[in-house]
């Protein structure tokens, strides 16, 4: 574990050009990092397992920094999708639902029929 020369290390302006040089998109994927990295921390013992553990060693003990860290060191990755890949998504939903109505309404006419027989 190396000293820390300044207050802001991993410097800012790389973390932004690791998620798209965004400063909203760099706190949103940071944040969501670090509740995890707390929720593997406060459910440590419950034998859950669900959450990956802090990626880095550091001298932080926040799990902001931790998160930082991680994007910085390239252990947290992020894909922002493309509009194509949300379109498939939608109509993949859409498919899904239409799938499960037809389902429904296949069961509510067999149990009509039962009823009516």
């Amino acid at each position: 574990m190396a000293e820390r020369p300044t207050l802001v290390d991993p410097p800012i302006e790389e973390l932004l050009h690791k998620v798209g040089d965004s400063k909203f998109t760099l706190v949103a994927v940071s944040a969501i990092r670090a509740r995890e990295i707390n929720e593997y921390y406060n459910g440590l013992g419950s034998g859950h397992g669900s959450v990956i553990p802090p990626q880095v060693s550091s001298l932080s003990n926040k799990s902001l920094s931790l998160a930082m860290e991680e994007l910085f060191q390239g252990k947290l990755e992020f894909h922002r999708p493309t509009s194509d890949e949300l379109e498939n998504e939608r109509v993949e939903a859409e498919a899904k639902e239409r799938a499960r109505l037809d389902a429904n309404n296949d069961l509510d006419a067999f149990t009509d029929a039962l009823r009516d027989a």
